[in-house]
Parts: structure tokens; C-alpha cells; sequence
């Protein structure tokens, strides 16, 4: 009996560690280009769409649950898409505000260390979101919580907007894609 509930907890710590070897390898960037070159725009408008409650609720409502246990988990595979590509723009935009530290600018660092701050959380919280819609991807009918990387990501954009804007007013550093 021993011997087996060991077993179960390596193998549920040989899961997580796997897990977290894959999520953190899905949100590194690339170091060979330029760093706002990689920054890729995100829809935010079908993103929301995608984690808006009412939307699941009428899938649910109209579609046999067969059906809906499909469009749901090819919805939730279109979503951690979106939360990759705001954890891949966080990590870009954390390298991006590391730089601007190096300011003598008081307002630019100050601009810089809060982008940093904010990068870093959505980072967490893209490997958490990352994990839940992995898990519900076997559970199409949990719950999600993907709501807090949009709000996220939205406050990634304003403080990388300011920072742009402050760095060089030509050119502001654009995360999101308007539609």
C-alpha cells in the first residue's frame, strides 16, 4: 500500500514538472530579432469573445452536449493560443521595460518599471491560465478563468503604450489589434 501511494505522488510530481517544462517553453521568446519586431498583436475583441460567458452559456443552451463538448474544446484550444501569444508579448515586453530601466529619465523608469511589473504578472498568470485550459480540455464542462489575462493584457497595452511614448512619441509600441 505504501509503495503504491509513492508511486501516485511521483508520478503526479513527474506530471507537474512536465507540465511546467512545456508552459514555460510555450511563453520563452526568441533572441534574434529585434524586440518590438517580435511583439505580435493580439485580437482582442475575438478573445474576449472566445472567454465571454454568455457565449458558452448559448453554446450550451443550443448544441447536443456531444456537440458542445466539441466547439468547446476547440474553443478552449483557440484561447490558449491567445494566452501563449499575451505570456510570448509579456516576455518581450519584460525585456523591452528591463532596457528602459537603464534610463536617467525619472518618468520613463518609472514608466519602465511598472511595464516590467505588470509583464511579469500576465507571464504568471498566462502559465496558470495555460494549465487550467490544459486541464479543461479533458473536463470541456469546468469553469474557466481566462478573464483575468485580458484584463491583463489590456493594462500590459496601456502602460506599453506610455512607455512608447515616452521613449520615442513617433513610434508607440502597438500589443493589441484593432478591428
Amino acid at each position: 500500500m505504501t509503495l503504491a501511494i509513492v508511486l501516485v505522488i511521483a508520478a503526479v510530481l513527474a506530471l507537474v514538472f512536465i507540465l511546467r517544462v512545456a508552459l514555460s517553453r510555450s511563453l520563452q521568446i526568441s533572441a534574434d530579432a529585434s524586440l518590438a519586431g517580435q511583439i505580435q498583436p493580439m485580437d482582442v475583441a475575438a478573445f474576449r469573445n472566445l472567454i465571454d460567458p454568455a457565449e458558452d452559456h448559448y453554446l450550451r443552451r443550443r448544441l447536443p452536449a456531444s456537440d458542445f463538448r466539441l466547439v468547446q474544446r476547440e474553443r478552449l484550444r483557440a484561447m490558449a493560443n491567445y494566452v501563449q501569444l499575451a505570456g510570448r508579448n509579456a516576455a518581450v515586453l519584460v525585456r523591452i521595460g528591463q532596457e528602459a530601466l537603464t534610463t536617467s529619465d525619472a518618468q520613463t523608469a518609472e514608466a519602465a518599471q511598472q511595464l516590467v511589473d505588470q509583464a511579469l504578472l500576465l507571464r504568471r498568470n498566462a502559465a496558470v491560465a495555460l494549465l487550467r485550459i490544459y486541464v479543461a480540455l479533458a473536463w470541456p464542462s469546468l469553469g474557466l478563468a481566462a478573464a483575468p489575462i485580458l484584463d491583463g493584457y489590456e493594462r500590459l497595452n496601456g502602460s506599453a503604450m506610455l512607455l512608447g511614448r515616452l521613449q520615442n512619441p513617433a513610434a508607440p509600441v502597438r500589443i493589441s489589434a484593432t478591428w
